[in-house]
């Protein structure tokens, strides 16, 4: 774990992202998505919307996924352990990085089959306190030809732009700085499930 965490501060220092395979082991990948698909089930998971507070609205044409926000005062047992992983994240990433990160949110993602979110940055006017976007995968398996790759984008120097595509590989963590990386889900053709959340300077 320490040498992940190494890896993960490095990656944000230099180039402000960085994409960790194997984050979790496959039996907590397994429990964690059983966990979501028995929520999900349930009747829990809600349409995801945009905007905040008095501006918030479902806006399909935008994002067509749908969440299930974790409460941080009532974390099932599975969810409690990830927290703890996300927590020294957040400790490693205020010692190399000095990002003054203070608390995480977090939410179960699910992408249904032709559903995606247009390219966006998480950390915006309204929202400003997000600094660092955290995403576990947790799907059984997946391949180029099931979509919904996550496409992050790099604006050049001359006005041009790099992209990468990162596809939603279970146990694959993805973490990069939310004010700086522009990105989208791709359309997916096959139901892709993760735990979206965001390291904050705020408690």
């Amino acid at each position: 774990m320490e040498e992940l965490l190494d890896h993960i501060s490095a990656e944000i220092y230099e180039k402000s992202y960085a994409i960790v395979d194997g984050f979790v082991d496959e039996s907590f990948r397994k429990a964690l998505l059983e966990e979501q698909i028995d929520l999900l089930n349930r009747g829990k998971f809600r349409q995801a919307a945009v905007g905040v507070g008095e501006n918030k609205q479902i806006r399909t044409e935008i994002r067509s996924d749908e969440v299930l926000w974790m409460d941080a005062d009532n974390l099932s047992a599975n969810q409690a352990t990830y927290w703890a992983k996300v927590e020294e994240i957040k400790k490693i990433l205020n010692q190399r990085c000095f990002l003054g990160l203070r608390s995480f949110e977090g939410h179960f993602a699910r992408y249904p089959i032709g559903s995606f979110y247009k390219r966006h940055l998480d950390q915006f006017h309204a929202v400003p306190h997000r600094v660092v976007t955290v995403i576990l995968y947790l799907n059984d398996s997946w391949a180029p030809e099931d979509g919904g790759a996550l496409r992050m984008y790099f604006p050049q120097e001359d006005g041009t732009e790099l992209t990468e595509d990162v596809l939603p590989l279970g146990g694959r963590l993805v973490v990069f700085l939310s004010a700086e990386i522009p990105h989208e889900v791709l359309p997916t053709h096959k139901e892709r499930i993760s735990i979206t959340g965001w390291l904050r300077d705020i408690d």
